[in-house]
């Protein structure tokens, strides 16, 4: 891991809509092969932030670079090298899987192979199946295996095993630890505190807009006295774990 040339840099973003301000002054980096977990309840500000380092959403003050690239300015070039798997997907319901692979296959010039792809998300039994007729938990890892088309260097994953099952969840966990070992950094965007402190090497909290903590699990458990990261959680936002579902 080499965070010394850090795959994104945050400075200082902040985003407001209307009268509500959404983010205020975040600030982080994610070094290269690194897993940089966000957490914190509804309306903390984690999808507004990744939706601006994917390039979805200008800041309406900082900057946001991904391996020294604009991703809002310079969509085209950002798409070769990011990977983005948010919470709500929209494909076209009457493709099937293997139709969709293909397709996304088409818009880079070296992507992965699709049935690696359908291997790695468990869905290759499913790989006739129209997209409107596949599980929310289905729909959630092909979103994952569209994410990682591109080969990208790196991959932002909003509530990755949001109805999975057991089994899926444990799958999705050994992708992204296969991700990091591949050096590719991921920013992960979860509520599920088993699955960050898994996961990610440093863990941001953020809480009303902003950057409450940003630590390893170990380190935001020993600053707030804690046992476990959801007591540390707890403790640090002074809310409960189950405001964040």
């Amino acid at each position: 891991m080499n965070i010394s040339a850090p795959a994104i840099v945050a400075e200082h973003l902040c985003k407001r809509y209307r009268d509500k301000v959404a983010v205020d002054d975040i600030s982080f980096t994610l070094g290269v092969g690194e897993t940089l977990g966000i957490i914190g309840t509804n309306g903390a500000g984690k999808t507004t932030t990744v939706e601006m380092v994917a390039g979805l959403r200008s800041p309406d003050g900082g900057r946001v670079r991904v391996l020294g690239v604009d991703p809002h300015r310079d969509r085209a070039h950002a798409r070769q090298i990011l990977g983005v798997q948010l919470q709500a997907a929209t494909l076209h319901g009457a493709l099937t899987v293997a139709e969709l692979v293909g397709l996304y296959r088409t818009f880079y010039p070296a992507p992965a192979g699709a049935a690696e792809l359908l291997e790695m998300v468990g869905l290759t039994a499913q790989r006739g199946i129209r997209f409107e007729k596949l599980s929310g938990g289905q729909q959630q890892r092909l979103s994952i295996a569209l994410a990682l088309v591109g080969r990208p260097r790196v991959v932002i994953l909003d509530e990755l095993t949001t109805g999975l099952d057991p089994r899926a969840r444990r799958q999705m966990w050994e992708t992204v630890e296969r991700l990091r070992n591949d050096n590719v950094a991921v920013l992960l965007v979860s509520h599920a505190m088993e699955e960050v402190e898994r996961l990610c090497d440093r863990v941001a909290l953020l809480d009303a807009g902003r950057l409450v903590a940003l630590d390893t699990p170990s380190g935001l458990v020993a600053a707030a006295s804690a046992n476990n990261l959801d007591e540390a959680f707890v403790a640090l936002t002074g809310k409960e774990l189950e405001d964040t579902v």
